[in-house]
């Protein structure tokens, strides 16, 4: 196998091309203990040294100190090790490694992420973030199952009274063009036409857009 081609990435990682294909990053002691450089080989025992051993032990390393700092999702995590140029392979394996412990567990995360938004995001838009950020559907309902039996409620129409507060919202006052946009306003936060309706109506007392 021959270094077709070694790109420093930053002062002390370097990029490293095998037979014309990128293969991994190394740090700079780690290309003088492997010997690589342009137009050198690097040995079958080499190679699988740096894949089984140096690179896993890196990356899990990695995962495990992004995780001290907050919750990732798998696929944030694995967002994450991809910036870092790990091969797939390893990327698996850190993952694994991590859930193996309970470090990463996508349904915990989801629960928490519905407990700190409960009072302040709608259910839909709760549910487009996490879906956003890499939770499965059916684990998505896992945990909305769980938030409940918790003792998890939620009230849009509270929050949406709250919004409309905090935007001095005067349903009295309030002309066509004024309710327009605040409706609009409140779909766009991820409430559901027929919430916004009913808060909107119960505001004033009829229905927001008879005039």
């Amino acid at each position: 196998m021959t270094i077709t081609a070694v790109e420093e990435l930053t002062k002390g990682r370097s990029k490293i091309w095998i037979d014309e294909e990128f293969a991994f990053v190394l740090y700079k002691g780690e290309l003088r203990r492997y010997h690589i450089r342009v137009g050198g080989e690097i040995s079958q025992e080499d190679y699988d040294a740096i894949l089984q051993e140096v690179l896993p032990k890196r990356a899990k390393l990695r995962a495990m100190n992004l995780l001290t700092k907050k919750d990732y999702t798998e696929k944030q995590l694995r967002g994450k090790l991809q910036e870092g140029c790990y091969p797939e392979q390893v990327i698996r394996e850190a993952l694994d490694y991590v859930a193996g412990y309970h470090y990463t567990d996508d349904r915990r995360y989801a629960v928490s992420y519905i407990t700190d938004h409960e009072n302040t995001r709608s259910r839909r838009r709760i549910e487009q973030d996490l879906l956003g950020r890499g939770i499965d559907e059916q684990v998505l309902e896992q945990a909305w199952a769980e938030w409940e039996a918790e003792g998890g409620r939620q009230d849009e129409q509270a929050m949406i009274g709250a919004l409309m507060a905090k935007r001095r919202y005067d349903p009295d006052t309030a002309d066509w063009k004024e309710r327009r946009r605040m409706y609009a306003f409140l779909l766009r936060k991820g409430f559901s036409a027929e919430a916004v309706n009913r808060a909107m109506r119960e505001a004033c007392g009829e229905d927001p857009f008879c005039c």
